[in-house]
């Protein structure tokens, strides 16, 4: 095997998801800290002795105590290359990470032991489940008072429509958390708490060692023994093959914020997912070995560096190496750029790479030519890899600058958020952009528009509700753009264009969309932009 096959297959890549507070940036710092990426878990005091995780950068983030834009990270642990994709765990972002997810080839889920299966995962799940990735189960918080663990099973096989396999059992839970019974060696994994910060320290010893009930108490010893046995009986027989296919989720538990479980379940996770996968570009398939480079731009984020206001398009590397100041072929641009100043990121820390391979997740600084889905390749061998879908926003308001003076910076921020994939802008057609109608999936993002604006760009915002809920992409039969005297419209549907000029339709409900449909049967309506599922 070559080095170059060598470095692709030792590759990982792989999403973090969950519903809010189920303790995702937690468990991905334990992975850091395992790495020796960090020396000691972040829980860095900050200003008024608020907390911040290493993974969350943004000021707004660490004021409010959740993740709010996906972050990227890269460390190695046992001869492996890790990149870890932290998303947002409030659904008010959750189209971020429905875009992170495409550039991961297996997605880690954590469940809160407590609360199990909530709204936002079920949501999750099915983006996953729609793209074939494998998922594996951490049940997270075992060090606090839990559900019953083969309860938690049967709501992740009746919700989420997935079989399960318990990789692991928990001895315990809340200050009776002990450790974790590996079914695999068939070896208690007993842990000893540190405060957190440091990796756990963890004694094997044998099932049928005669000093267990010393260890782990005698109570413990005959529960977990009862329930090894009913296990062994009920559970689902393991097959990876199942498990790459997304059709079976191998389940593991533990608590991140003590350490117990979560080295064991990164090396089992580590064993079972897969080096990274082919994409689709059209009829073609883009296989991970071929020696030409490929890549495709999933999140842009700017101002990440306030001294630099500067803009990253992070890129999900399909195929072949990448080398510093590589000139590729830009698709959607349609002319050869060279990619300058390539970094490898942890959270808002950079470093400059000379080189990555196909799995890694690079960024690179945009000069504002990026969108989202834009596909780079070698010049000789042109494709564009299936476009990424825009989701359509469910919350819109009519926004503007609070001075008119500031038209400029409101405009350039406005369409730079946008670029980012944070918001949907809207116009009327033929009108100009000194007030837009902005679309949201979620309503905290407008609390992350006014803050941005105010601090990124110094513009102040008005904003005024619409009375729309839904929004259809349309296309006529001939492909030419419609205008609004041609169609027949109810009060409550307006047009719109987006910033490429692609044209849109809100609506005030359900019924109005069936309704304006039928009476327009020119029209064909998209629930998603770019692509459909």
């Amino acid at each position: 095997m070559s080095q170059y096959e060598a470095e692709i297959k030792r590759r990982r890549t792989f999403a973090i998801i969950s519903h809010p507070d189920a303790g995702k940036t937690t468990l991905t710092e334990k992975f850091l800290l395992y790495g020796g990426a960090i020396a000691q878990a972040g829980q860095v005091k900050g200003k008024k002795n608020t907390r911040a995780a290493t993974s969350d950068w943004m000021e707004i983030e660490k004021q409010r105590g959740i993740s709010v834009t996906s972050s990227v990270m890269q460390f190695q642990y046992e001869g492996y290359c890790i990149n870890i994709l932290d998303t947002p765990g409030h659904q008010d972002f959750s189209e971020d990470t429905y875009r992170t997810l495409m550039a991961a080839d297996s997605a880690v889920m954590v469940i809160d032991a407590a609360k199990g299966v909530e709204a936002q995962t079920r949501k999750l799940f099915k983006v996953c489940a729609m793209r074939d990735i494998p998922i594996f189960t951490f049940i997270n918080k075992m060090d606090r008072e839990a559900r019953d663990s083969f309860e938690l099973l049967e709501e992740l096989e009746k919700e989420l429509g997935i079989e399960t396999y318990p990789v692991n059992w928990p001895i315990g839970c809340g200050k009776d958390f002990k450790g974790v019974y590996d079914r695999g060696s068939r070896k208690i994994i007993h842990f000893t708490s540190n405060g957190g910060s440091k990796a756990a320290t963890a004694t094997e010893v044998e099932l049928g060692d005669p000093n267990l009930d010393g260890l782990i108490g005698e109570r413990l010893h005959q529960q977990l023994t009862d329930e090894i046995e009913l296990l062994d009986g009920a559970a689902a027989e393991f097959d990876l093959d199942r498990v790459r296919h997304g059709k079976l989720s191998p389940v593991f538990f533990g608590s991140a914020l003590t350490n117990f479980g979560v080295e064991p379940f990164l090396e089992h996770f580590l064993q079972m997912t897969t080096a990274p996968l082919p994409r689709a570009a059209g009829d073609e398939v883009i296989d991970s070995m071929d020696d030409a480079f490929s890549a495709f731009v999933f999140k842009i984020q700017a101002n990440m560096n306030k001294a630099h206001r500067d803009r990253i398009a992070f890129m999900r590397i399909v195929s072949g190496k990448f080398e510093a100041d590589k000139e590729v072929y830009h698709v959607q641009g349609g002319k050869k750029i060279r990619l300058s100043r390539p970094q490898q990121l942890m959270a808002a820390e950079r470093e400059i790479i000379e080189e990555a391979y196909a799995g890694d997740i690079i960024g690179v600084f945009d000069p504002g030519i990026f969108s989202i889905g834009d596909t780079l390749c070698t010049a000789a061998r042109k494709f564009k890899f299936d476009p990424i879908p825009t989701f359509a926003p469910e919350h819109f308001r009519r926004v503007r600058s609070l001075d008119t003076m500031k038209r400029k910076q409101f405009l350039k921020g406005m369409e730079q958020i946008a670029q980012e994939g944070a918001i949907q802008i809207f116009k009327t057609p033929y009108s100009g952009m000194e007030e837009v109608i902005v679309g949201v999936v979620g309503t905290l993002q407008f609390d992350v528009l006014e803050y941005r604006l105010k601090n990124e760009y110094n513009v102040d915002l008005y904003m005024e509700g619409l009375p729309y809920e839904y929004l259809r992409w349309i296309e006529t039969d001939d492909g030419e753009p419609v205008k609004e005297e041609d169609l027949i419209l109810g009060t409550d549907v307006k047009l719109v264009e987006d910033y490429k000029g692609n044209q849109l339709l809100l609506f005030g409900s359900q019924w109005a969309v069936n309704w304006t449909q039928e009476r327009n049967p020119r029209l064909t309506f998209h629930e998603f932009g770019g692509t459909r599922f």
